[in-house]
């Protein structure tokens, strides 16, 4: 039987990421262990949002099925995208025509590498309103993205529309995703876990593919 081939895809999370603050609690020389205390913003790294993030309705975090945690995803490369590009339908290629209700699909934009420079966050690949309603009708299952966000957060108009007509399609968002560049296939078993933080609006999510 072949083995599956593992690929992380979650950014570690540490004190160089805006509202994460990491501190010692215990010191193994003085309390007789280790352990530290994390202050984590709840949309820190790579994360998964819940609708109640936007208001979109009353869904939280840990309430996500975890039956639609473990999906089949399709693997978008779009590294040739430009800063600040809107993504649009044609941007999928066959996988448009190829894609079936209840897949998730992975953009592969290579924007993970700009992440601790201004560009990670103020001119990411951005979700079109034709993407965003296209991955609705299709009934996605998870839609992740490399950059912190799936629309541009300067713009408040538009972060919202984009999430609204995402999460009001039941299409769970993972954002913040990395080492896109390893998968070699089309199609990976997708794995996003996130925290189960009672009532959250969101949580840090460990993340991986398996690839056949």
């Amino acid at each position: 039987m072949q083995r599956k081939k593992i690929i992380d895809l979650t950014l570690p999370i540490n004190n160089k990421m805006s509202g994460v603050t990491i501190s010692p609690a215990k010191i193994l020389d003085v309390d007789g262990w280790n352990a530290t205390t994390l202050n984590l913003y709840s949309h820190s790294g790579t994360h998964m949002d819940a609708p109640l993030h936007f208001g979109v309705n009353a869904q939280t975090i840990d309430k996500l099925p975890t039956e639609r945690l473990i999906s089949e995803a399709w693997v978008v490369n779009l590294t040739e995208i430009k800063p600040k590009e809107e993504i649009l339908i044609s941007h999928l290629g066959v996988i448009a025509d190829e894609f079936k209700v209840g897949q998730s699909i992975i953009l592969h934009t290579g924007w993970s590498k700009k992440l601790g420079t201004t560009a990670y966050r103020d001119q990411l690949p951005r979700i079109s309103v034709e993407l965003a309603n296209w991955l609705g009708e299709k009934k996605v299952n998870i839609l992740g993205v490399e950059p912190p966000s799936v629309a541009d957060v300067n713009n408040i108009d538009e972060v919202t529309e984009i999430h609204h007509i995402l999460m009001k399609n039941d299409i769970i968002i993972v954002e913040g995703l990395c080492n896109l560049e390893q998968i070699t296939a089309k199609k990976v078993t997708l794995i996003a876990l996130p925290l189960k933080v009672e009532g959250g609006d969101g949580a840090p999510s460990r993340v991986i593919a398996l690839q056949q």
